[in-house]
């Protein structure tokens, strides 16, 4: 099947711009690199961490800093992911989320097959990942609609980035610091729309107020869930 030729990502995969080697890793990071050799083995890595609720401020760590400090939030676990599948050929690319209320959402995401997944981490259970079964990386973006919709949020448009050509020499894979340039150069691309009716958003916002009601501040899994792949335990 043929994937969506995209202009902003196409022709990168030939980019004279390889990854790391692995002599740049610690000894821990290279044996979750061995271990961890597909998306679905990052997923499992990723649904075992703690997920990162900022208690001490906001942070935007780098794949070092998760792997040291053992926890997560979506932008981290993003990078992450594409620093250890880099490692087995895959480009790191990310999916950029935009919502209306500005909490916006990323994940990884990859193809196989010419088909679209994805790799994620959320403090929402339909926000994680995707099996690589969507033709196209807008479909895969549409998987996510229904799902994100919350007390406030919808989403309202996408991006698919490739970090090699987003953040250029900067260093996203192994900085001690906070990537504050990461999240706002995500922030500042140009994203195309995901338009969804009023009602339906409306709809779906009234079922899941209606479900946390009935169900003592519960999250719902009420979504056709086939395309998932396995998400964190729970409680929701």
């Amino acid at each position: 099947m043929t994937a969506e030729f995209d202009p902003e990502i196409a022709g990168l995969d030939g980019l004279a711009c390889p990854p790391p080697l692995l002599e740049c890793f610690t000894p821990k990071e290279r044996r979750l690199i061995a271990r961890c050799r597909s998306p679905r083995e990052v997923q499992v890595w990723l649904n075992r961490l703690p997920y990162n609720a900022e208690p001490h401020g906001p942070s935007q760590r780098s794949f070092r800093e998760v792997v040291r400090r053992g926890e997560a939030h979506c932008l981290e676990a993003a990078l992450s992911a594409a620093v250890i599948l880099e490692q087995h050929g895959y480009p790191p690319r990310v999916l950029s989320f935009e919502s209306i209320d500005h909490l916006d959402h990323v994940i990884y995401v990859y193809q196989r097959h010419g088909l679209w997944g994805s790799v994620a981490r959320s403090r929402d259970p339909g926000l994680h990942g995707r099996k690589a079964v969507f033709r196209t990386a807008r479909a895969l973006a549409l998987s996510y609609v229904d799902p994100y919709v919350d007390d406030t949020g919808g989403v309202e448009a996408y991006a698919v980035v490739d970090l090699r050509t987003l953040m250029g020499r900067y260093d996203w894979r192994f900085s001690t610091r906070n990537l504050w340039k990461v999240e706002q150069a995500l922030i500042d691309y140009r994203h195309r729309p995901i338009r969804t009716s009023a009602a339906r958003i409306a709809r779906l916002r009234a079922r899941y107020r209606a479900f946390r009601e009935a169900n003592d501040g519960r999250k719902p899994l009420f979504y056709e869930r086939t395309t998932w792949t396995p998400i964190p335990a729970g409680p929701w």
